[in-house]
């Protein structure tokens, strides 16, 4: 599906993203793309994000929010997003940029943040997590990257699975309906998790049952009526952060997948239409957005503009899909 131009268009890209070009849709060999995945720590956005870290192994001096983010300021307001600069958000983005987990522990970064990052729900420890889904899943995949012990946050996931198999984060205030953000973002946590360590018995069934609970919606619809369960199923953008799209979903999907050595599920093929016909006639993907919030700096581009993070995605959901359906 890639063409000599969309090629050469890709990899004249960040390190961060060239490599995982090179080895999920070029597939060149493991010495090609871990040349490249070796020069994120020290080129382009990894190194420019290392160099922000304080000397208290956060960023922005805070774990989920930076430190004296004013909730009920004008950065809290509704639809003006969240800051995306404290230590979490960092991690996220260097675990998926690629740096190696050895840049930071030489850092002493796991024990840095035991010692100094507190989240701001409760003053928790950071590497125990707190109660939020979304929040829990990032420090357990965090966490395995990096060598901490998460073990009790991998546990709370098996315990406070909802009935109908997924997660909410707003469980705390009574939700017991699962939701399409928080199951997937537990999920990942959980893949990352079972990747890392094989898992345990009780949480590959729990990644397993949240898994089915999207494939029974077919990644996007509601299970009472079918329609879609929301407009933003089909609004691609990176970075994704927190947000659901069948994009985001169908790249899990496929993750898991490699892991279990099994076929697509063919519940997921409506889900991979919508992916497919959001690829432009020049075999790219548009960003719909980009998500509110301050930032350190760009990593894509604007919307409506091409990109090149949703190209990478797409194109390897559909090479996957096409190839093993």
């Amino acid at each position: 599906m890639v063409t000599t131009a969309s090629t050469t268009w890709l990899l004249d890209s960040d390190p961060a993203l060239r490599w995982q070009v090179e080895r999920d849709l070029l597939g060149e060999p493991p010495e090609v793309w871990g040349a490249t995945r070796v020069r994120v720590a020290t080129e382009g956005f990894g190194a420019r994000l290392l160099a922000l870290q304080d000397p208290d192994g956060q960023w922005a001096g805070g774990a989920f929010f930076p430190t004296g983010f004013d909730f009920n300021g004008p950065e809290a307001a509704e639809g003006a997003g969240q800051p995306w600069t404290a230590t979490t958000w960092a991690l996220n983005a260097l675990r998926e940029w690629g740096v190696d987990a050895e840049v930071l522990r030489g850092r002493r970064t796991v024990e840095l943040l035991a010692e100094n990052s507190r989240w701001e729900y409760d003053d928790l420890p950071y590497w125990g997590g707190e109660v939020d889904c979304c929040i829990n899943a990032w420090t357990v995949a965090n966490g395995v990257w990096l060598g901490a012990d998460v073990t009790g946050v991998v546990d709370w996931f098996v315990e406070h699975r909802l009935s109908d198999g997924g997660w909410n984060c707003e469980w705390v205030e009574g939700s017991t309906r699962s939701s399409f953000h928080s199951t997937l973002n537990s999920l990942k946590g959980l893949l990352a998790h079972e990747v890392a360590t094989g898992g345990t018995d009780a949480t590959r069934a729990a990644r397993r049952a949240g898994e089915e609970y999207l494939l029974r919606r077919g990644l996007f619809l509601r299970l009472s009526t079918g329609e879609p369960v929301a407009p933003w199923v089909d609004r691609f953008a990176y970075p994704f952060r927190w947000f659901y799209s069948v994009l985001n979903a169908a790249d899990h999907f496929r993750e898991a997948a490699l892991l279990d050595g099994t076929p697509p599920d063919p519940r997921m093929a409506d889900a991979i239409g919508l992916v497919r016909a959001a690829r432009q006639p020049d075999g790219t993907w548009l960003q719909a957005r980009r998500h509110p919030g301050r930032v350190w700096f760009e990593v894509d581009v604007p919307a409506g503009e091409p990109s090149k993070w949703l190209t990478l995605s797409g194109t390897r959901v559909l090479d996957w899909w096409d190839s093993r359906s």
